[in-house]
């Protein structure tokens, strides 16, 4: 088993699944980090070299400062291609202008763990708080979606009654 941020990975999964072992992660976000550090979609935890899984580490402890990914946009079909004496300087700066253009990166401000558990926290306090019916419910230990509760609110009830409510 790999221990990757206090969370066990287990070896005989694809390394797309065992990721969404951390709280916070699902398969699409999964997805695309294992594109973003080139982790093959069929490749099993076990099989994984140090460096991925040190370059993982890395990536979800703090998502926000590492290395941009380099996005170098596709040519429209209108494109004419520059003069071959341009000079490559020129070249690089064109390329640079259109690569800053409105893209943002859907990983850079992904929240795990802790911080993920703590943000559903402050939503359902910020509920009570302001005295929504969402926050009411929450608050009873009802259920808060619309659920059924003559018969069926005893997994609401447990749910609940657990630490979520501020």
């Amino acid at each position: 088993m790999v221990h990757v941020l206090g969370v066990q990975l287990p070896d005989y999964q694809y390394a797309r699944f065992a990721l969404t072992a951390f709280y916070g992660i699902g398969h699409k976000t999964a997805h695309r980090l294992c594109a973003r550090l080139q982790i093959h979609d069929k490749c099993k935890v076990r099989s994984l070299t140090p460096h991925q899984i040190t370059e993982l580490a890395a990536f979800l402890s703090s998502p926000s400062t590492s290395t941009p990914i380099p996005r170098f946009p596709l040519a429209t079909s209108s494109y004419k291609p520059p003069p071959a004496s341009t000079p490559l300087a020129v070249l690089k700066e064109e390329t640079k202008k259109l690569s800053q253009k409105a893209w943002a990166d859907p990983l850079r401000h992904i929240k795990i763990e802790s911080e993920a558990r703590r943000v559903v926290k402050d939503n359902i306090a910020h509920q009570r708080m302001i005295g929504s019916y969402v926050g009411k419910r929450h608050a009873m230990g009802l259920p808060v979606r619309g659920q059924n509760t003559q018969n069926n609110a005893r997994t609401a009830k447990k749910l609940n009654r657990v630490d979520r409510r501020g």
